[in-house]
């Protein structure tokens, strides 16, 4: 039997998009489904994807599901971590600040720059001939 959800939200980076949702548990974390350590196996990603629990101090209050597509493990974990930090201060104000002085409620708005006509790639140009 799932419980109830208590917060849900979205967070994006790049062209990675992941809806997050929050339910009181024991601090269990599913990524599409998977256990976080096998969807993102390297511990650099999980920490970044944990720190919205550590800055609230609230490691192990929640269960948090989390489908993410789109984008590359980076991306990924940036979204997830911006969804988290969302439905954090969903569930209680209290946490905003830390959360913000942290920079975890910032939407980091880089993205690829499109490719350009008349050129190979964004910016670089074709080979310049003088003859």
């Amino acid at each position: 039997m799932s419980t109830a959800i208590l917060a849900s939200a979205t967070g994006r980076r790049k062209n990675a998009v992941a809806r997050v949702q929050l339910k009181s548990g024991t601090g269990k974390i599913t990524v599409n489904n998977r256990p976080v350590e096998e969807y993102f196996p390297t511990l650099v990603l999980q920490n970044k994807l944990i720190e919205p629990l550590q800055v609230a101090q609230v490691n192990n209050q929640y269960d948090i599901e989390v489908k993410a597509h789109g984008g590359g493990t980076t991306g990924q974990v940036g979204a997830i971590t911006l969804g988290i930090s969302r439905a954090l201060t969903e569930i209680d104000a209290e946490h905003r600040p830390a959360l913000k002085s942290k920079g975890l409620l910032r939407r980091d708005s880089r993205m690829k720059e499109r490719k350009k006509p008349g050129q190979p790639g964004a910016r670089k140009r074709f080979q310049f001939s003088k003859r």
